[in-house]
């Protein structure tokens, strides 16, 4: 186990969207600092993916589960408090989409909303009250820095970050008697199999203008990396970060401030 200054809140923890990027990399994480995960994805992965990603299956649990459902969350949250019990919740599944107010379709931007807000919402919802009767609980949700700034041809995808910063300082507000905390992290761009797939869709045969421009839109030169992203979150999670709450953290490379 690295050595780390920091100790995991609590060990039980739910991720959404852990199969890649972010979510991955925070699973890897929290298991190496002895964390018990149950990862809600669309699709369970196979053996050889989870010894390929070094995940023990007995710390790592998948769940083959449609976050945009509430039902189906609902039966996945209650199996696993009654199996392991539900102490941090990260809401880290989300996707993209490009486009302006008046190009965005409805289909597009209900599918940007289903996902990034209801699913979030869904999983809030059913895990609140597990974490109300043991009288204490973290939620991380994973924001992005275009809930706060104008980025063009983004709307659908900032209007559903714009409401996760938003539902992360209510639950922060109702809850902070509760012995519940919530956060949530805002990622600037972060190469991520996502982005890759993102870019190859959107741009074909300007990939590498592309990727140079992203890198470049970032004071610091770069995009970010996963493990970045994760440490952050386990920061958050850990016991010294128990006086946070309520706040939201831009990982971004100088973006929001430096991009004058």
């Amino acid at each position: 186990m690295p050595a780390t200054p920091f100790e995991l809140l609590l060990p039980h923890v739910m991720v959404t969207g852990g199969a890649s990027g972010i979510g991955l990399a925070i699973v890897q994480l929290f298991q190496q600092h002895g964390a018990v995960i149950d990862v809600l994805d669309l699709q369970k992965p196979d053996k050889q993916w989870m010894e390929e990603q070094k995940l023990d299956s007995e710390r790592v649990h998948f769940h083959a589960v449609d976050i945009t459902s509430q039902q189906d969350v609902k039966q996945a949250v209650s199996l696993i408090a009654i199996q392991r019990g539900i102490g941090i919740l990260i809401n880290n599944a989300g996707i993209a989409h490009v486009g302006n107010v008046v190009n965005t379709a409805e289909e597009d931007f209900m599918k940007v909303f289903n996902v990034n807000v209801r699913g979030a919402y869904n999983c809030m919802q059913a895990c609140i009250p597990y974490m109300e009767e043991q009288g204490e609980g973290l939620i991380i949700n994973m924001a992005s820095i275009a809930a706060t700034l104008g980025i063009a041809d983004r709307f659908a995808y900032s209007m559903s970050k714009g409401a996760t910063l938003s539902m992360t300082l209510s639950v922060a507000r109702d809850y902070i008697k509760k012995g519940i905390r919530c956060n949530c992290i805002s990622p600037a761009r972060v190469h991520t199999p996502f982005v890759d797939g993102f870019v190859n869709k959107n741009y074909p045969g300007q990939q590498e203008e592309i990727f140079k421009k992203l890198a470049a839109s970032q004071p610091i030169g770069r995009m970010g990396q996963p493990d970045e992203v994760a440490s952050l979150a386990f920061y958050l999670c850990s016991r010294q970060a128990s006086f946070i709450t309520g706040c939201d953290y831009p990982i971004d490379g100088g973006f929001t401030r430096l991009n004058n």
